[in-house]
């Protein structure tokens, strides 16, 4: 076939113009990246917004199981008088939002790709805006689980693309930055429902929970309204064939101020980025996730997220109840859920700062093995007898200690490893496949920890914090020998690092020259 039967042919790729727009960008420091892409860290803002609503209602659920008026409504009552949700109940609630998110999850990777982030992420917020009505009229808990089955359908898509987004509008160095901002919107979600909870709780009748979940309506429209005017990934507009496309969405994303920047070579760069994946692996289906190269990288991606359920995290979302069980009084242990949130966020915003001094891998690995330690103390600490207080206030500052350790190391971290570690063509859906699979454990998860919670089931307490100290235990095992070391790489230099197939506690002083390998390969099938 000649060049003129194949238009794609006529220009040839610049690879050089690609390689110098990669050398710059790893060369870029935090404060040229924010000068150069500010308007790619605001809409990346806008989108991981909607991670709030996720981290409000989770967090919500779980704090309203110890509201007197939220019991009566939606459970029964027990042979001592007082009024609970049966522990099966409290699963299916907290697993029927899992159950829609891998709906969502599911959606989200089937169409992300044809309609780009920018529409599957407005009709998701109106489908949300609509779901809140069946949560506040909820007239009895069957009404309540299949508003939380429904909700769950629209957070599936909220969980995973503004990830995907944040890690392809910006450059690498503020990949970490605002792909890791992604979890501290979902803390600042469990906060502002802890603070919700505190004012409502003295309620006794039904706007103790009813004025919570109309909060959830602060949300959606206006976060909707931006993103109708947010640019698409010009990743996205690359993979579809429209460089035109491709360099509008980019010109959006940038300053127009800054001479120095390379626009065209930044679209080479993205172009040539997306050739070497085709090479390496053509197709962008779910089943490619599980071929070739690709297969470790869906491994580490999934095995990652999985990791957050593992390592005990899901005690802080029943915070609360976890401190009323235990014997706190119930007012004082909502106020200890708003200090733990607020640890929640400094313990992301310091994440920031290790992450550019130390990387993805050490923090992951020394934060799984301090929230081995804590869980340790905290079952230790249900020994004590009933009469000592102090052991019941030390067991509350353990799990804020835990909570800020996560949220500074394996919370945060995760979102940056893995919407880096996935590649390009295969991003949404492989992490789509990684939440689903982090949903699907929280099933399992949900259901142990109020089976171990609840006092009418096996009434664990805070003894529960061992059993997760066990599982935290093989987590951090798994992520010594499997997760890698991703900082300061481009996606070329990790595509490279994979297909050479890099041992895992290798990546981070092993040296590639991506664009040296193309040249190299270009040339053999020349010859």
């Amino acid at each position: 076939m000649s060049d003129t039967e194949n238009p794609q042919l006529k220009e040839p790729r610049p690879l050089g113009n690609g390689k110098h727009a990669a050398q710059l960008e790893q060369a870029m420091t935090l404060w040229q990246g924010l000068r150069l892409y500010p308007k790619a860290v605001a809409w990346s803002v806008l989108l991981s917004s909607t991670l709030i609503m996720e981290g409000y209602d989770l967090a919500l659920l779980g704090s309203l199981y110890a509201s007197p008026a939220f019991n009566k409504k939606y459970g029964v009552q027990s042979a001592n008088g007082s009024w609970t949700v049966p522990a099966p109940w409290q699963s299916a609630l907290s697993n029927g939002a899992r159950a829609g998110e891998v709906i969502g999850l599911i959606i989200s990777g089937l169409i992300s790709e044809r309609l780009g982030y920018r529409w599957t992420m407005i009709c998701a917020l109106v489908a949300i805006n609509a779901i809140i009505f069946i949560f506040f009229f909820a007239v009895n808990v069957k009404m309540l689980l299949s508003a939380e089955i429904l909700a769950g359908i629209p957070w599936g898509i909220f969980q995973t693309l503004p990830a995907a987004y944040a890690s392809e509008v910006c450059p690498v160095v503020l990949r970490p930055y605002l792909t890791t901002y992604i979890n501290m919107c979902w803390v600042f979600g469990q906060f502002i429902a802890a603070g919700v909870n505190r004012g409502a709780v003295q309620r006794g009748d039904e706007w103790s929970y009813r004025i919570p979940f109309a909060v959830q309506w602060a949300w959606p429209l206006p976060i909707l309204i931006g993103i109708l005017f947010a640019p698409e990934s010009p990743w996205w507009h690359v993979r579809r064939g429209d460089i035109a496309g491709a360099r509008r969405a980019l010109k959006r994303l940038t300053s127009s101020k800054d001479r120095d920047f390379d626009l065209h070579g930044t679209i080479a760069m993205i172009q040539h980025t997306n050739e070497l994946e085709k090479s390496l692996a053509a197709g962008t289906s779910y089943v490619d996730c599980f071929k070739g190269v690709n297969l470790r990288r869906t491994e580490i991606v999934c095995g990652t997220w999985i990791v957050q359920t593992l390592s005990g995290q899901n005690l802080m979302g029943y915070f609360a109840y976890f401190c009323v069980q235990a014997g706190l009084p119930r007012i004082y242990s909502f106020n200890l859920s708003l200090g733990q949130y607020a640890l929640g966020v400094l313990g992301t915003m310091g994440s920031w700062f290790l992450m550019s001094k130390i990387g993805r891998r050490k923090i992951h690995l020394f934060g799984l093995s301090t929230l081995f330690i804590l869980l340790i103390i905290t079952g230790s600490l249900s020994f004590a007898p009933s009469s000592n207080t102090s052991a019941k206030w030390a067991i509350g500052v353990m799990l804020m200690i835990f909570t800020f350790v996560y949220d500074i190391s394996v919370g945060p971290v995760t979102y940056s490893l893995v919407s880096e570690l996935s590649s390009t063509r295969l991003k949404a859906k492989t992490i789509n496949l990684a939440r689903a699979g982090y949903n699907i454990s929280n099933i399992v998860v949900n259901v142990l920890t109020n089976y171990q919670l609840n006092q009418s089931a096996w009434n664990w307490s805070a003894r529960s914090a061992y059993f997760w100290a066990g599982t935290c235990l093989v987590c951090l095992i798994w992520a010594f020998f499997r997760v890698p070391e991703p900082k300061g790489r481009t996606y070329e230099e990790l595509d490279l690092l994979f297909e050479r197939r890099i041992s895992a506690r290798k990546f981070h002083k092993t040296e590639v020259d991506a664009f040296e390998e193309v040249e190299v390969r270009e040339d053999i099938v020349k010859e």
